[in-house]
């Protein structure tokens, strides 16, 4: 089977980011992505975990993406507007897709 070149761009942010950085990647014309609860973790303010939250805002989110390698810059230069001024982590990986039509 043939595989197609990617890249999956891992973002994770303040949930309460969220529909901030989805309008700015939508309209820097990333049509497709998933968002994922983050249940907690560690970094440089130390550990966290959503238990005991009433609500959503204080937790994280993370917004996958699956794209071409020609419109990686355009999506990381529309996240980072975004994320420059908030707590947040963009990851970039190489990864192979079935249907490249779908990206």
């Amino acid at each position: 089977m043939q595989t197609h070149k990617a890249k999956r761009v891992v973002i994770t942010i303040e949930a309460i980011m969220q529909r901030r950085l989805t309008d700015t990647i939508e309209a820097a014309g990333v049509t497709g992505y998933s968002i994922l609860p983050v249940l907690g973790g560690s970094g440089r303010s130390g550990a966290w975990s959503r238990d005991g939250q009433i609500s959503r805002a204080a937790g994280m989110v993370q917004v996958v993406c699956i794209i071409k390698p020609e419109r990686l810059d355009g999506l990381l230069e529309a996240a980072f507007e975004v994320v420059d001024k908030h707590i947040g982590v963009v990851t970039i990986s190489d990864v192979e897709v079935l249907r490249a039509e779908r990206f």
